[in-house]
C-alpha cells in the first residue's frame, strides 16, 4: 500500500481547467497507485490518515468529483449532515467545525451545526427530529449513552468524535497517552502530586484522561486525586480551586482549558504563585491558553472534525447492522502534544530533575 511518508505535506497542484480529470491523474499527481486514491476517496478508514488527507487535497485541487459526487441530489439524498456539538460557545468545537466544514465543501455537502446545551435529552430530541432530514450524524463530544448512540446508528450513518463507541465510526485523540506526556513532564520538574480538574460526569474523553492519570500515578510513583465533577467552564475551574485549596497538591490537570484558566485566575488572586506554588496543564490549546501562558495538550481538533466528515461523505460508514456496516474495528486514533508554557515550572522546594524511566527526550517547546 501506498503511504506517504512522516511529516512530507506537499502542496496541491493548480485546479485544471479541464473537467475530464480521472482517478489515474489523481493518482499520478498524488504519486500513490489509483487504487490507494480510490480507497482514500472511498474508504478513507483504510489507509492511514495522512495518506487519505493528502490524496483529498491533491483531488480537490485537481478539480477531480468522484461518481457520487456527480450524482444528482435525488440521488444521493438531501446533501446535508447534521454536526452536533455540546456547547457552540466552546472554543474546542471551534475547530472541529472548521475542519468539519471544509471536508463537507470538498464533498459538495451541507454541514448543518446543532447545539445541544450539554443536555442529553437535548441531544436525543435534535436527533429524532432530524433523522429523516438528514444523510447522517457526527456527533462531537456526546452526551448520549453508548446504546443510544447505536440506536441512532442502526437507521442513519453516525460517526462519533472524541469518543469511542463500539460498533459506531469513532475518531478521536489519544487522551490517555497525551495524559501521561503531562505527567512526565511534572515529574521531570519535581512534582509528587496531582489533582486532576474532572470536567462533565457523562464525557467521555473526561473518564479517558482520568484513566491515563491513574496510570501514569502507578507508572511514575505519583499521588493522584480527582477533584469533581465540574462544569467545563472558566466558573467550573474557579469553583474546582476552593475545593483543591483544603488539600492542595504541587500540580493540577484540568479537564480543559477554560477550567484550567478558571483555576489559574482563582488561585493567583488568593495570593498562590504559578508555578510556583502549583502548576497548572489543560486540554486542547485554545486560543486563550496562549494569551495566558496555560501549558496545555493539544489535540488536532481540525483533523479530528474533517476525518468525522469525510467518512460519512466517502459512503463507508453505514447503518450498524446493515449490509455494509461501519468501521466496526479499533476507532481511529489522532496523537495529542503538549504545549509547554509558563504555568509549569519546578515547584517551590522540590528538587527537579528525577526522570521518568520511560521518558525520552524532547524539545523546549513541544512534547510529542
Amino acid at each position: 500500500m501506498d503511504e506517504i511518508a512522516p511529516g512530507v505535506s506537499p502542496e496541491p497542484p493548480e485546479p485544471a481547467r479541464d473537467a475530464g480529470v480521472t482517478i489515474y491523474d489523481v493518482a499520478a499527481a498524488a504519486g500513490v497507485s489509483a487504487s490507494t486514491v480510490s480507497r482514500a476517496l472511498s474508504k478513507p478508514g483504510r489507509v492511514s490518515f495522512r495518506t487519505a488527507e493528502h490524496v483529498r487535497r491533491v483531488a480537490t485541487g485537481l478539480g477531480y468529483r468522484s461518481s457520487r459526487t456527480l450524482l444528482p441530489m435525488s440521488a444521493r439524498g438531501t446533501g446535508v449532515l447534521a454536526f452536533v456539538v455540546a456547547d457552540i460557545a466552546n472554543p474546542v468545537f471551534v475547530g472541529m467545525i472548521r475542519g468539519a466544514e471544509r471536508a463537507a465543501a470538498r464533498n459538495d455537502l451541507t454541514l448543518a451545526i446543532v447545539e445541544t446545551q450539554e443536555s442529553e435529552h437535548a441531544e436525543a430530541q435534535a436527533l429524532a427530529r432530524l433523522e429523516a432530514t438528514v444523510d447522517g450524524f457526527v456527533l462531537a463530544s456526546s452526551r448520549l449513552s453508548d446504546q443510544a448512540i447505536r440506536a441512532v446508528a442502526k437507521r442513519r450513518p453516525v460517526v462519533v468524535l472524541n469518543r469511542s463507541v463500539g460498533s459506531v465510526t469513532s475518531v478521536l485523540s489519544d487522551n490517555v497517552r497525551a495524559v501521561e506526556k503531562a505527567a512526565e513532564h511534572l515529574v521531570e520538574r519535581g512534582h509528587s502530586s496531582i489533582a486532576y480538574l474532572a470536567g462533565p460526569e457523562n464525557s467521555y474523553a473526561d473518564g479517558t484522561r482520568w484513566r491515563g492519570l491513574q496510570e501514569a500515578g502507578l507508572e511514575l510513583d505519583l499521588r493522584v486525586v480527582r477533584i469533581g465533577a465540574n462544569l467545563p467552564t472558566l466558573r467550573g475551574g474557579a469553583e474546582a480551586a476552593r475545593v483543591w485549596g483544603r488539600r492542595p497538591t504541587t500540580a493540577v490537570i484540568a479537564y480543559n482549558d477554560l477550567m484550567a484558566i478558571g483555576f489559574l485566575k482563582a488561585v493567583t488572586a488568593g495570593g498562590r504563585r504559578v508555578p510556583q506554588d502549583v502548576s497548572v496543564i489543560g486540554f486542547d490549546n485554545i486560543v486563550d491558553a496562549e494569551l495566558v501562558g496555560l501549558t496545555s495538550i493539544a489535540a488536532p481538533l481540525v483533523d479530528i472534525g474533517a476525518t468525522g466528515v469525510a467518512h460519512v461523505a466517502s459512503g463507508s460508514v453505514r447503518p450498524v447492522g446493515g449490509a455494509l456496516d461501519g468501521l466496526t474495528g479499533e476507532p481511529v486514533l489522532l496523537p495529542a502534544w503538549l504545549v509547554v508554557r509558563g504555568s509549569t515550572g519546578p515547584h517551590a522546594g522540590s528538587r527537579p530533575g528525577r526522570r521518568p524511566a520511560t521518558s525520552v527526550p524532547r524539545g523546549q517547546r513541544r512534547e510529542a
